[in-house]
């Protein structure tokens, strides 16, 4: 004879989770977008399906979210000539409003002021205060990018860098001999991702000159804003000139 109990268990506890991924409005936490401001519950989003990482309103996902919200609480108003890589739609009219002058680049894109290649930047040296550069690096030779983004920043200027980092790892995984978008997939986390960072991501930033600060919210902020918990937005400055010692 069938127990009834345990089927009837197993139903309701399958139900409550198909209840749950199908009606955030009735269970999810109450947010606040950075963005637009909406208040409210979040929905699912993501190849991994994070249950409420998406705003309703405006469809900023956590990094976005972040990204303003350590421009507000740093008080970055005046950026400056900034240079946006990959410009995410939520965050061009926020940067373009603090910017003195605002230029959005892409390699594949034809939405942006310039078409170049991160890794041989057709810029001139020194040409810019402020650079963002969220989740890029991932995608290409980053020695490359990291040395090009170090020479078009002004002395005292600001790299803000955002990558899919492991805090639990040692070293970043990477294999160039994995080039097929499945490959790619299984051990990068997306078909078009040539590694995973580890701790040592902030190594090649300083490799390349910078002196590095970190931004991450706290566990309130990541309850309110509906934020990743524990990621960091790295900000990576290019020193000043040591004035010359004077006689």
């Amino acid at each position: 004879m069938v127990e009834v109990k345990p089927l009837l268990a197993r139903a309701l506890k399958k139900a409550a989770v198909a209840l749950e991924n199908d009606a955030p409005a009735v269970l999810a936490v109450v947010r606040t977008c950075t963005i637009c401001g909406y208040v409210g519950p979040f929905r699912r989003t993501g190849a991994h399906a994070r249950s409420d990482g998406a705003c309703p309103s405006c469809k900023s996902m956590e990094r976005h979210r972040q990204l303003k919200l350590m421009l507000d609480r740093l008080e970055m108003n005046e950026l400056g000539r900034t240079l946006h890589f990959a410009p995410e739609s939520w965050l061009k009219p926020i940067l373009r409003e603090r910017s003195s002058d605002y230029v959005t680049t892409d390699y594949i894109r034809d939405d942006v002021d310039l078409k170049l290649n991160i890794e041989a930047l057709d810029l001139e040296s020194d040409s810019f205060d402020t650079i963002l550069c969220s989740h890029v690096l991932e995608h290409v030779d980053d020695r490359k990018a990291l040395a090009e983004l170090f020479r078009v920043l002004r002395p005292g200027g600001l790299a803000i860098l955002a990558v899919p980092i492991i805090e639990g790892w040692d070293k970043t995984y990477e294999d160039p001999s994995i080039t097929s978008p499945l490959a790619r997939r299984i051990n990068f986390g997306q078909d078009d991702h040539v590694r995973v960072y580890g701790r040592d991501f902030r190594d090649r930033v300083r490799a390349a000159g910078f002196t590095l600060r970190e931004f991450s919210a706290d566990g309130m902020d990541t309850v309110k804003y509906g934020l990743a918990r524990g990621a960091r937005i790295f900000l990576a400055y290019k020193p000043r000139p040591e004035p010359d010692n004077l006689a």
